[in-house]
């Protein structure tokens, strides 16, 4: 299982929310590549990045900071946030991104996801929010009636290479992930599922290790608070 260091970006800043809400905003770092690097020095095998300005704007906004994140670390690197059309993807990979995780278009334009995933294989990823098992779009502002597991099932036959699962009443609480609803996804469909929301101890990534199922995990309070001590957790991880 792969745990993927986060680093959520608002106003060119390394910061974490409680709940997504972004008025509940904790700046960690305000050198998010230098934060980056530590990560990597740490050991990690990937890194998550969240444009938070831009899934809100609908188009990227913490390009710069990205950039800068791409140009000093070398390991694989994910990107969410303000990705919306076939432009900004290609962007993206060209500037080596690894992958890009489509959010809000998946529920609003599942076509434009099938034909990114077809374009870049292996190279797009669809990032389902949730409250109450209901998917969240536009920076998780807007609830929709559409459940998790039917959106999961229907991008079966896409060919996209992950999704990741995010339970936003979990995000940043420091309160232990949803395993359970993450491992019923993860057995739902034949797609790689990351867990994200509230991983916030080295027993939680064990515990989401132990399903068997679930390919990753995202974690970003934990590490920046030092509940989580990244080394031990590869350690972990890769035993």
């Amino acid at each position: 299982m792969i745990l993927y260091p986060a680093i959520d970006l608002k106003d060119g800043n390394a910061v974490r929310l409680v709940h997504g809400d972004m008025e509940q905003t904790t700046v960690f770092n305000d050198d998010p590549a230098a934060q980056a690097l530590s990560f990597v020095a740490a050991g990690c095998e990937w890194l998550h990045l969240v444009d938070l300005n831009g899934a809100f704007a609908g188009e990227p906004v913490n390009a710069a900071p990205v950039e800068a994140i791409l140009k000093a670390c070398k390991v694989p690197t994910q990107l969410g946030g303000g990705i919306r059309d076939m432009a900004t993807i290609e962007r993206w990979l060209d500037r080596g991104l690894t992958r890009v995780i489509l959010g809000t278009v998946a529920v609003e334009n599942p076509d434009l996801v099938r034909q990114a995933a077809k374009a870049f294989p292996n190279q797009v990823a669809v990032g389902l929010d949730a409250r109450n098992g209901r998917v969240a779009t536009r920076g998780w502002a807007e609830e929709t009636d559409v459940m998790v597991t039917d959106l999961a099932k229907s991008f079966e036959d896409a060919g996209i290479a992950a999704i990741i699962y995010t339970d936003i009443l979990r995000d940043g609480a420091m309160k232990g992930p949803n395993i359970d609803a993450t491992a019923a996804l993860a057995r739902a469909v034949d797609i790689p599922v990351i867990a994200s929301g509230g991983v916030s101890s080295l027993a939680d990534l064990k515990a989401l290790k132990d399903t068997n199922v679930i390919s990753g995990a995202i974690s970003g309070r934990a590490l920046y608070d030092g509940a989580i001590d990244l080394q031990e957790a590869m350690h972990l991880l890769n035993t």
